[in-house]
Order: C-alpha cells, then structure tokens, then sequence
C-alpha cells in the first residue's frame, strides 16, 4: 500500500495539470488565486511582422519560433505540437526546458558530499532529462510577460522541492526568452539552491528545441550544412549512452565537424563507421574557447534551399548534437506534419552528461546560495 500510495503521489501532479489543460480550471476547486497561478496558457513575443516566438508555461516550453527565409517567406523553424495538452502527453521533448539534470545519470544514482541520492530511473537503469516528471513536465509560473516592442521577453519561475524526482534541496529556477534586433532569440537560465531545504545539488538545465531551417515539417534536415566548434568529444558506452568519462580527439573521425560539412555526408560515414545500433548523432562535445568568456560560438547550421541560417552562442561547456534518431517511427506535429528520423537537430548547451559520477569533468554542484547561469544565445540570418 505505502509503495502504491507513492506511485499515486508521484502522478498527481501529471494529472492535475492535464485537467488545468483540458478544462482550464482547477479539478476539484479552490481558490481563485490557485487558480490563476495552476493556469496553463501560450503567450507570443513578437518583434515587427516577420520574428515571433511562442511560449507556453506546461514546462516553459519553446512552441514555434517564425523567421522569413531568403526571400522574405515566413515559416515555423521549430517541431512541436498544435495544443498545449499535446505536450503534456508527448514524450519527445519538442522545445521543454530540461532539468533539474538534463542528459543522462547513470544508474540514477550519484554520491554528494558523502550521500549516496538515488533517483527516478526512466531510460533503463538510469535518469534521463531529470527523470520522468523533469521540468519539461511541469507548470512553471509566468512572472514577466512583454509581448511587443523592440526587445520583448517572458520570464517563467519553478521551484522545485527538496526530494524532487530523487534530487536534494530546494531550488528555485528561471528562464527568460527574449527577442532582440536584427533576429536574435536568447534563452537565459538560472537556479539557486535555496528555500525551507536548500542543500548542494546537481544542476544541469538545457533548452530541447528541434531546429528544422526548412521550415518544420519540411523534411529530413540532411542537406543542411553543420559547424560544431568542438575539438574534443566524450565518447559512450553505446549500449547505455553513458560517458565512458574520457575525452577523445575529434580528428580523424566521424565527429569531425570543426570545418562546415553536409549533413547526410557526415551522418553516412558514422553509420559506416559505428558499430550496430547507432542510428545518428546523440553526442556531447567540448566546446572550444576561452571557458571564462560571457559567450563562446558553439555551432553555425545553413538550410541551403531557404537560405536561412543560425548561429549558436553559449557559455557551456559542452554541447549535445542530436539528429532526431528517435523520431523514427514518424510523429505527427503542427498542422498535421509528420515528423521523421532526420526531420530536425538538436543543439543543447549543457554541462557534461554525468558528470556528477566523473569527477574529471567540469562540476554541476551548485550550493546553497550560489547561482547557477546557463546563457544561450540564437542569431538567425537569411
């Protein structure tokens, strides 16, 4: 009964905020204040007619991001789904906010200042993306919402509890979306431990967009040219997609990307080259450059047919470069869209994955009363 009454509790708040989604109230009553902090909605940032995003607060999620391309042609660069309760259900992580650790822990377990802090487990025996009911599946709180002008900007706010998904201490969390001239999109994170039981904690937040410059239901993204600005890479056990904890050269291999390469080019030759079972990139780099710098380029991406291109700035370490290998079975997004294997890319400035288990690589533990900053930075051009 107690291991029931605990798997009970663990989906309320998944069930609750399917009810806020459907029905726009709260299920059961309450007071009108809970109400409207328990709303779901999707506010717009718009700068003149041809640059607006979408943003909704069922896990400050990045809806649509539209952009003209070379001739002045308006499309939707992001995948996503139509309806907010399409989110909810969804499991691909179409734009969220991932955390409290994005990526993958393994074993779901770690060891903090003597501690051993077991986790929820939901990519077989390890934590992904903050475990089952990450930040991406949660109801954030809209604190500032500037719709228009020259730089508008929403700033959304999750605390999350001691406890939560497995994690230790309070953490209180914020991002801002922000639109700024000609076409530029920043996402800023931050989170400080802190609250009734702030303790030392990992902290890993990343933004989950799948970029598609074509427009989002465009295609395989395999004609796209790809920069990552990245001499070094973490390699995997490709059973788990654990960091083996090392860090090898790129040269001379598949992840080769430090000069502009066509995409299918590059993606052919790793399926050459690997072993059985990997089906495209899902790999963290290091990033080159100053590590003490406010930005540093991370990777520069070019549709070729719409001339729409994007350039990535961060002030991560590293950065995940997936190819959407999961959406091989075709999943149906905006206006009908069916979204293949290939369809888009993923670019996530993050810290290393696990590196809470690898003491070698750049520490995630954020203690009380210190900030955790994550600052990435989009320009478009056409």
């Amino acid at each position: 009964m107690a291991r029931r009454a605990l798997r009970l509790r663990r989906r309320l708040p998944v069930v609750l905020a399917l009810c806020f989604v459907v029905t726009g109230s709260l299920c059961g009553g309450g007071n009108a204040a809970a109400a409207e902090r328990k709303t779901v909605g999707v506010h717009e940032l718009k700068r003149g007619d041809d640059f607006s995003i979408k943003v909704t607060n069922w896990g400050a999620t990045l809806m649509s991001v539209i952009l003209p391309d070379s001739k002045g042609n308006l499309a939707d660069v992001v995948l996503g789904y139509d309806t907010v309760a399409e989110y909810v259900n969804g499991t691909a992580y179409f734009g969220g906010l991932i955390g409290r650790v994005a990526n993958r822990i393994a074993g779901a377990r770690f060891k903090l200042d003597g501690k051993v802090y077991r986790l929820y487990a939901n990519d077989g025996n390890n934590s992904l993306h903050g475990g089952h009911r990450g930040f991406s599946k949660v109801i954030w709180t809209v604190k500032e919402h500037v719709g228009s002008g020259d730089s508008p900007y929403i700033t959304l706010y999750y605390h999350s509890f001691d406890g939560e998904q497995g994690f230790p201490g309070d953490l209180d969390v914020y991002v801002t979306y922000q639109l700024s001239p000609p076409y530029v999109l920043s996402v800023l994170m931050n989170a400080t431990a802190r609250g009734p039981s702030p303790r030392a904690t990992p902290v890993n937040l990343a933004h989950h967009a799948y970029w598609n410059l074509g427009g989002h239901g465009s295609g395989p993204v395999l004609g796209s040219t790809v920069q990552l600005l990245a001499s070094r890479y973490t390699p995997v056990d490709p059973a788990t997609l654990i960091p083996t904890g090392a860090l090898a050269p790129v040269a001379g291999t598949p992840y080769d990307l430090r000069a502009p390469a066509p995409l299918g080019a590059r993606l052919a030759e790793l399926l050459r080259r690997r072993r059985e079972g990997v089906s495209g990139y899902d790999t963290n780099f290091a990033v080159d450059g100053d590590a003490t710098a406010a930005l540093r380029p991370v990777a520069r991406v070019r549709d070729g047919e719409t001339g729409r291109a994007m350039e990535v700035w961060a002030d991560q370490p590293g950065v995940q470069f997936y190819t959407a290998n999961g959406l091989s079975g075709g999943v149906r997004g905006k206006g009908g869209s069916v979204y293949v294997r290939y369809g888009a890319l993923c670019l996530e400035t993050q810290g290393f994955p696990d590196a809470v288990n690898h003491p070698g690589f750049p520490s995630q533990v954020v203690r009380p009363g210190q900030v955790y900053k994550h600052h990435m930075v989009l320009k478009f051009s056409f």
